[in-house]
Protein backbone atom coordinates (compact mmCIF):
# COMPACT_ATOMS: atom_id res chain seq x y z
CA UNK A 1 0.00 0.00 0.00
CA UNK A 2 2.63 2.59 1.01
CA UNK A 3 5.05 1.52 -1.73
CA UNK A 4 2.88 3.18 -4.37
CA UNK A 5 3.70 6.81 -5.03
CA UNK A 6 0.09 7.99 -4.90
CA UNK A 7 -0.20 6.50 -1.43
CA UNK A 8 2.72 8.64 -0.33
CA UNK A 9 1.05 11.72 -1.78
CA UNK A 10 -2.22 10.91 -0.03
CA UNK A 11 -0.34 10.33 3.23
CA UNK A 12 1.38 13.69 2.80
CA UNK A 13 -2.03 15.34 2.39
CA UNK A 14 -3.20 13.72 5.62
CA UNK A 15 -0.10 14.83 7.50
CA UNK A 16 -0.19 18.44 6.27
CA UNK A 17 -3.89 18.85 7.00
CA UNK A 18 -3.51 17.17 10.40
CA UNK A 19 -0.88 19.76 11.30
CA UNK A 20 -3.44 22.46 10.51
CA UNK A 21 -6.06 20.79 12.70
CA UNK A 22 -3.67 20.38 15.62
CA UNK A 23 -2.43 23.96 15.39
CA UNK A 24 -5.92 25.34 15.02
CA UNK A 25 -5.30 28.18 17.47
CA UNK A 26 -2.98 29.85 14.98
CA UNK A 27 -5.61 29.48 12.29
CA UNK A 28 -8.12 30.97 14.69
CA UNK A 29 -5.89 34.02 15.09
CA UNK A 30 -5.98 34.53 11.32
CA UNK A 31 -9.75 34.37 11.22
CA UNK A 32 -10.16 36.38 14.41
CA UNK A 33 -11.63 39.33 12.52
CA UNK A 34 -14.14 37.09 10.77
CA UNK A 35 -15.50 34.83 13.46
CA UNK A 36 -17.95 32.99 11.19
CA UNK A 37 -15.24 31.37 9.07
CA UNK A 38 -13.07 30.01 11.89
CA UNK A 39 -14.90 26.72 12.42
CA UNK A 40 -15.56 26.15 8.74
CA UNK A 41 -11.79 25.92 8.16
CA UNK A 42 -11.48 23.31 10.86
CA UNK A 43 -14.39 21.35 9.40
CA UNK A 44 -12.99 21.51 5.86
CA UNK A 45 -9.51 20.42 6.93
CA UNK A 46 -10.97 17.56 9.00
CA UNK A 47 -13.13 16.38 6.10
CA UNK A 48 -10.08 16.53 3.81
CA UNK A 49 -8.13 14.40 6.29
CA UNK A 50 -10.89 11.82 6.56
CA UNK A 51 -11.48 11.57 2.81
CA UNK A 52 -7.74 11.39 2.08
CA UNK A 53 -7.38 8.60 4.64
CA UNK A 54 -10.31 6.77 3.09
CA UNK A 55 -8.74 7.18 -0.37
CA UNK A 56 -5.42 5.97 1.02
CA UNK A 57 -6.93 2.78 2.39
CA UNK A 58 -9.11 2.07 -0.65
CA UNK A 59 -6.09 1.18 -2.75
CA UNK A 60 -7.72 -1.99 -4.09
CA UNK A 61 -10.59 -0.06 -5.69
CA UNK A 62 -9.02 2.49 -8.03
CA UNK A 63 -12.38 3.90 -9.15
CA UNK A 64 -13.35 4.78 -5.59
CA UNK A 65 -9.86 6.09 -4.96
CA UNK A 66 -10.14 8.42 -7.99
CA UNK A 67 -13.57 9.62 -6.87
CA UNK A 68 -12.43 10.33 -3.31
CA UNK A 69 -9.30 12.07 -4.58
CA UNK A 70 -11.37 14.27 -6.86
CA UNK A 71 -13.65 15.19 -3.95
CA UNK A 72 -10.58 16.06 -1.86
CA UNK A 73 -9.35 18.23 -4.73
CA UNK A 74 -12.66 20.09 -4.89
CA UNK A 75 -12.76 20.57 -1.11
CA UNK A 76 -9.23 21.95 -1.14
CA UNK A 77 -10.29 24.39 -3.84
CA UNK A 78 -13.17 25.55 -1.63
CA UNK A 79 -10.83 25.94 1.35
CA UNK A 80 -8.42 27.88 -0.83
CA UNK A 81 -11.23 30.17 -1.92
CA UNK A 82 -12.29 30.81 1.67
CA UNK A 83 -8.70 31.49 2.72
CA UNK A 84 -8.15 33.84 -0.22
CA UNK A 85 -11.33 35.72 0.68
CA UNK A 86 -10.22 35.95 4.30
CA UNK A 87 -6.76 37.16 3.35
CA UNK A 88 -8.17 39.81 1.05
CA UNK A 89 -10.24 41.44 3.77
CA UNK A 90 -7.70 41.12 6.61
CA UNK A 91 -5.42 44.16 6.83
CA UNK A 92 -1.69 43.73 6.69
CA UNK A 93 -0.78 43.76 3.00
CA UNK A 94 1.70 40.97 2.22
CA UNK A 95 3.05 40.40 5.74
CA UNK A 96 2.68 36.70 6.42
CA UNK A 97 3.26 37.26 10.11
CA UNK A 98 -0.12 38.97 10.34
CA UNK A 99 -2.02 36.89 7.81
CA UNK A 100 -0.46 33.53 8.50
CA UNK A 101 1.05 30.89 6.28
CA UNK A 102 -2.03 28.63 6.33
CA UNK A 103 -2.94 29.55 2.78
CA UNK A 104 -0.04 27.36 1.63
CA UNK A 105 -1.65 24.18 3.03
CA UNK A 106 -4.40 23.91 0.38
CA UNK A 107 -1.80 24.57 -2.34
CA UNK A 108 0.33 21.70 -1.04
CA UNK A 109 -2.72 19.48 -0.84
CA UNK A 110 -3.84 20.37 -4.36
CA UNK A 111 -0.41 19.64 -5.84
CA UNK A 112 -0.18 16.33 -3.95
CA UNK A 113 -3.69 15.25 -4.95
CA UNK A 114 -3.02 16.00 -8.62
CA UNK A 115 0.17 13.92 -8.44
CA UNK A 116 -1.74 11.15 -6.65
CA UNK A 117 -4.44 11.19 -9.35
CA UNK A 118 -1.73 10.84 -11.99
CA UNK A 119 -0.29 7.87 -10.09
CA UNK A 120 -3.72 6.24 -9.77
CA UNK A 121 -4.29 6.70 -13.51
CA UNK A 122 -0.85 5.20 -14.24
CA UNK A 123 -1.72 2.16 -12.12
CA UNK A 124 -5.06 1.86 -13.86
CA UNK A 125 -3.37 1.94 -17.27
CA UNK A 126 -0.84 -0.66 -16.12
CA UNK A 127 -3.58 -3.03 -14.98
CA UNK A 128 -5.51 -2.53 -18.22
CA UNK A 129 -2.41 -3.26 -20.30
CA UNK A 130 -1.70 -6.39 -18.25
CA UNK A 131 -5.29 -7.55 -18.87
CA UNK A 132 -4.69 -7.30 -22.62
CA UNK A 133 -1.84 -9.81 -22.39
CA UNK A 134 -4.09 -12.47 -20.84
Amino acid sequence: MIQRIQSLYLLLIVIVNAIVVFFYDRLDQIANLIKTFAYEYLVFFTIVILLALLALFSFKNRGLQKLLSTIVLLLNSVVLGFLAYTLLIVPGEINFSEKGIWVVVPFISIVCIVLALKGIQRDDNLVKSADRFR
